[in-house]
């Protein structure tokens, strides 16, 4: 039977290693358990973590249940499941004020970070507009279409439409990919062209097509598909 952390030895409990060690010292269970707080008879929250981490198959899921499929789970009730999903709707909101307040460029890996968190974990596919401003910061995140992702669902004059509508400078565009295969099909290259040739129409840069899934990321840009010369 395993015993509730108030009566492990302090330098092991989670809330305390986090204390003395930062965050990034602890594992998936253990971070997740400072959120469930308890644990239920005969298993500490590291353990119930650690189930929870195995039925849903990892993080990503988990954050992306429903209230449903997370209160089925033995011990588990709805106000934990709020909380979990108020700490990561915090994650991703402070990923992209931090894009609002510098520009893409000075660090590319939140771009990744971001639309890894927003979008990554999805059951359905999404397809995204980032439209950036003269100095390269973020305008505005916008889902424009939803459902599966090709040239004939996502029409290109609507996000002319929409970036002309903000006075977008440059756009990013990003989807995801369910199956966890971040790499893009033929349609997604294509799509790709259709959409640089239809924005250098009125001026506006496609600087990157970026494709996520759960584990995944492919940047057209950093595979030399897409060419933007920053000078």
């Amino acid at each position: 039977m395993d015993s509730p952390i108030p009566q492990w030895p302090k330098n092991e409990q989670p809330r305390e290693k986090l204390r003395l060690h930062g965050a990034r010292c602890l594992t998936d269970e253990e971070l997740l358990a400072i959120f469930l707080r308890v644990g239920i008879k005969g298993k500490s929250a590291v353990a119930l973590a650690k189930d929870l981490l195995h039925h849903f198959g990892g993080l990503p899921r988990l954050l992306a249940s429903t209230p449903e499929e997370f209160v089925r789970i033995h011990g588990m009730g709805i106000s934990k499941w709020a909380q979990i999903q108020a700490a990561y709707e915090l994650v991703k909101r402070s990923l992209e004020d931090t894009l609002l307040q510098g520009s893409i460029f000075s660090d590319p890996g939140h771009v990744k970070e971001f639309l890894q968190a927003k979008i990554g974990s999805l059951p359905h596919e999404v397809f995204l507009c980032l439209y950036l401003d003269s100095c390269l910061h973020l305008i505005e995140c916008q889902e424009i279409f939803r459902g599966s992702i090709t040239k004939t669902a996502v029409y290109p004059r609507e996000i002319l439409k929409e970036a002309l509508a903000r006075n977008a400078s440059a756009i990013i565009v990003a989807h995801n990919h369910p199956s966890g295969n971040p790499l893009p099909s033929a349609a997604d290259q294509e799509l790709t062209q259709i959409l640089i040739q239809a924005l250098a129409l009125v001026e506006i840069p496609l600087l990157d097509h970026c494709i996520v899934s759960k584990r995944g990321f492919f940047s057209f840009s950093q595979s030399g598909l897409i060419k933007y010369d920053q000078n």
